[in-house]
């Protein structure tokens, strides 16, 4: 369905590839109505923005029955082809995740807006002010797996924002994806606002992820979502550029100065709140001065909620039962209930492992000395350094930010929790009033 823009740009919602375009042709296609799209959501206000959000939101819950039909396909061709419980269950549309949508929906739409903020207005002596304003990045690509309430959750995001962006979600949530694409684009229609905002890709062809990663001129950012090998393989072949993070290998240092109960606590919840996420401890680093202290009581905790441990030498010499750590063991998210563990001499040692090993994800120390907790944030270089909380609070909506699109371990641009300022930009502004450059 074509449909035409405020500005005359003839814009085709239609994602999937017909019979006579390739899959190549397809995304260009798509590229081009989004670089159109993404042009009228920059100027679109905040009230239609929250007003498309709230139309979506409603449109979700009037189309259950074609979401659930949709989603039955695509378990039923999950077992088909074998995938686990695990992966089924990501994959499911409960009515229950549902209502989480358009929770989720709502409460985006009561985020501030971040678009067209201005901040560091000043005078200069020539008279003019000069200044930054908050933009939309333009077009955002996001590719995901199997869990179709990523759709959502990318599309609100990219929306009060005031990007366009096309969305690539697994072959696995194929039906599920296009049924909420249905209840997205009708929602942007009610509101008056492009269709093709918010674009899903429509078919399994891997092309299209090749496509989409190498169009910078139609794409100005990709967010990719996943395993390793998605990550990886979206990073080295990307022609645009990508917010991303690789690993979460998070630390836990207990330092000779931590308070006994704040250490176990923090040592205990870090590791075994969830294990499959990517800011769950993976090595906790342990004082030699307290270690004998801390590591008997953190074991037997550990040992009840299933954790197999692996440590250096000095850690087995207090738990000799335990598995030898390996150097592999130092370098390894394991998303699993497993937790490396090293006694180290002081925070010096266990800021030169954390150097040597983090992903740049998540550190934690806990201390109840100031000058140490100061030290420690200032010389770890990671996205989120923190004293006496556990790493699990490294997530967008522990953080205020309501949402988020996804971690990034880059140092340029986002970093740590990628929310809706994540998804903006600044550019230089300058008001005169008739002064010219003599």
């Amino acid at each position: 369905m074509n449909s035409i823009s405020a500005t005359g740009v003839e814009l085709d919602s239609t994602v999937a590839p017909s019979t006579h375009a390739s899959t190549e042709e397809t995304m260009q296609a798509m590229g081009r109505a989004a670089r159109a799209a993404a042009r009228l959501m920059a100027r679109a206000d905040t009230a239609t923005k929250n007003a498309a959000l709230k139309a979506i939101a409603a449109e979700l819950d009037a189309q259950r029955p074609q979401l659930a039909a949709a989603n039955a396909k695509d378990m039923q061709n999950g077992r088909d082809s074998g995938l686990d419980a695990a992966l089924l269950d990501r994959l499911e549309l409960t009515d229950g995740r549902i209502d989480a949508m358009i929770q989720g929906l709502g409460q985006i739409a009561e985020l501030p807006d971040p678009v067209g903020e201005i901040s560091d207005l000043k005078f200069r002596p020539s008279g003019i002010q000069v200044g930054k304003m908050r933009v939309p990045l333009g077009v955002v690509g996001i590719i995901y797996e199997s869990r179709p309430n990523v759709t959502i959750d990318a599309a609100s995001l990219c929306l009060k924002s005031g990007n366009a962006t096309i969305l690539r979600g697994g072959k696995e949530a194929l039906h599920s994806n296009g049924a909420i694409a249905a209840c997205i684009a009708a929602g942007l229609k009610q509101v008056g606002l492009p269709e093709t905002a918010v674009q899903v890709v429509a078919t399994s062809d891997r092309a299209a992820v090749g496509a989409l990663i190498s169009m910078p001129e139609y794409v100005d950012v990709i967010v990719p979502r996943g395993g390793r090998g998605l990550i990886e393989r979206i990073s080295n072949d990307a022609r645009v550029p990508v917010i991303k993070h690789l690993d979460g290998i998070c630390h836990v240092y207990l330092d000779d100065r931590a308070d006994p109960l704040k250490a176990f606590n923090i040592a205990l919840n870090a590791k075994t709140h969830r294990y499959g996420v990517c800011n769950a401890m993976e090595t906790l680093l342990v004082a030699e001065a307290v270690a004998t202290e801390f590591l008997p009581k953190l074991a037997a905790a550990y040992s009840d909620k299933g954790v197999e441990l692996r440590g250096c030498d000095k850690t087995r010499a207090i738990l000799a039962d335990i598995l030898p750590a390996t150097e592999e063991d130092w370098g390894t998210e394991y998303l699993a209930p497993v937790l490396s563990i090293r006694v180290v001499a002081d925070m010096d040692a266990a800021m030169d492992h954390i150097t040597r090993y983090s992903s740049g994800h998540t550190e934690s120390i806990v201390t109840e000395d100031y000058s140490r907790a100061r030290r420690f944030m200032a010389e770890v270089d990671s996205a989120s350094v923190m004293v006496n909380a556990s790493t699990r609070f490294a997530d967008g909506f522990e953080y205020g930010l309501g949402a988020e699109i996804g971690i990034s371990t880059d140092k340029i641009h986002a970093r740590g929790p990628v929310g809706l300022e994540g998804l903006t930009s600044q550019k230089w502004i300058v008001f005169g009033d008739g002064q010219i450059r003599e």
